[in-house]
């Protein structure tokens, strides 16, 4: 009797602890880093929910796409899909099975920290299919030891840019002896590989709408847009600033040449300072600053180039429990953990400790903000313009002409052309 007794309470306490006992899947691809943020949130997560485990995968990029979209579609979705805004809105376009967010939020507490711009990134077709987690900031680097090297100091307009890059190019800044570094890196095989690095260039000088805006209005022949336009072309052509083999590179081959010490000016995301901190990479040999200035009287800024956030399936195996945890990202506790592993956060009222100048420059950030404007976001059609734009873009850049203002003009109307077409 005792022992069938003691068989029964073993065994409710068995099931009693299964019961309890619950796994949130998350997929990301944000690689070690973005294991160790979700571990650490896992680790604090537990202190209010005790037997609740977080578990995160990470994916390449492209794989990330097919994994959520396929899973959601089956019924076999995570509980959680955590990446960039824009890519969300494809698994949503791909789905129609991500949850709306709206009343989640509205219904939290302490989300002061969060910008008009912030909620804005986050809605989607009326639908707020993220809570907004990390802003993705983007500054303009330069090699400290180079600028010493070529006697320069940090570049504040484009002039001064085009100065200092070309010393790069000519007066050996890395004394090996060789002519074998670059002014800039760049990269361009892919639409979003060079419209992205056109993005930088155009927001980080003030402006907005790089190549269409919100009321569908092609922007490249305005004035200023089409003096960046030009300017970054011939980054690549007449002034002979990055490597001839640019226009075949996507991000990996950039940060080869980032990363192989052969380019004095580069794109620096907050995810890549621990990183380039470090003696494997850069080792602290860089300075962040705003994007060269362009216009007279247009303030320049860093790039707030992306919004990370995360995102509820709908058919989530733990629905209710995950969009707990999805609020939780927001907390004190998980930001700062968020700032510590991957580099980026939405909110900065805690104490940070530890971090090098270069990674306090986003932590705290005392500069000029552009944030990009998502255009996909509005015009279901953006992707096909912005790809027949890289393909113009591509066939200037290995056949350059000398008429760049008559260039552009055309290359505008081609633009509404397509844009039209497009809108049929």
């Amino acid at each position: 009797m005792k022992l069938n007794a003691l068989m029964g309470a073993t065994a409710l306490a068995l099931c009693t602890t299964t019961a309890s006992a619950q796994e949130l899947v998350v997929w990301h691809d944000l690689g070690d880093n973005g294991i160790a943020w979700f571990d650490k949130m896992s680790e604090v997560f537990q202190k209010t929910n005790p037997g609740v485990t977080v578990t995160s995968v990470s994916f390449p990029t492209d794989q990330w796409y097919g994994k959520s979209i396929a899973a959601i579609n089956t019924n076999t979705a995570p509980d959680l899909i955590y990446n960039n805004y824009e890519r969300v809105i494809r698994v949503v376009n791909q789905t129609g099975k991500i949850k709306d967010l709206t009343e989640t939020f509205g219904a939290m507490d302490d989300v002061g920290f969060l910008t008009e711009s912030d909620i804005g990134v986050a809605t989607y077709n009326d639908e707020m299919i993220i809570l907004p987690v990390q802003r993705v900031q983007m500054g303009f680097g330069i090699r400290d030891s180079w600028l010493d090297a070529v006697g320069e100091e940090f570049p504040e307009t484009w002039e001064d840019t085009i100065r200092v890059a070309k010393k790069f190019v000519e007066e050996d800044p890395d004394g090996n002896g060789r002519a074998d570094t670059y002014g800039l890196a760049l990269q361009a095989a892919n639409p979003r590989d060079l419209i992205h690095m056109l993005d930088l260039y155009t927001f980080g000088a003030g402006l907005r709408h790089t190549l269409i805006d919100p009321d569908g209005e092609i922007t490249i022949d305005q004035p200023d847009h089409k003096a960046v336009l030009i300017e970054f072309l011939k980054t690549f052509t007449e002034y002979g600033l990055v490597s001839p083999d640019t226009i075949t590179h996507s991000f990996p081959e950039m940060y080869q040449v980032i990363e192989g010490n052969r380019a004095g000016m580069f794109r620096v995301g907050d995810w890549n300072v621990k990183k380039w901190d470090t003696e494997e990479s850069l080792n602290g040999d860089f300075r962040i600053g705003e994007w060269p200035a362009h216009i007279n009287g247009t303030e320049n800024a860093v790039v707030i180039g992306g919004m990370r956030g995360v995102a509820v399936p709908e058919n989530a195996p733990n629905l209710d429990l995950a969009v707990e945890f999805a609020k939780f990202m927001l907390s004190k506790e998980a930001q700062a953990a968020s700032l510590q592993n991957v580099g980026a956060a939405v909110r900065g009222d805690f104490e940070i400790e530890g971090l090098s100048e270069r990674r306090l420059y986003f932590a705290q950030p005392k500069h000029t903000l552009n944030a990009y404007d998502f255009p996909e976001s509005v015009h279901s059609f953006y992707p096909e313009l912005e790809a027949e734009f890289h393909r113009e873009l591509v066939e200037i850049l290995v056949d350059p002409q000398d008429d760049w203002d008559a260039y552009v003009e055309e290359l505008a109307d081609r633009m509404r052309e397509k844009r039209d077409a497009l809108m049929q």
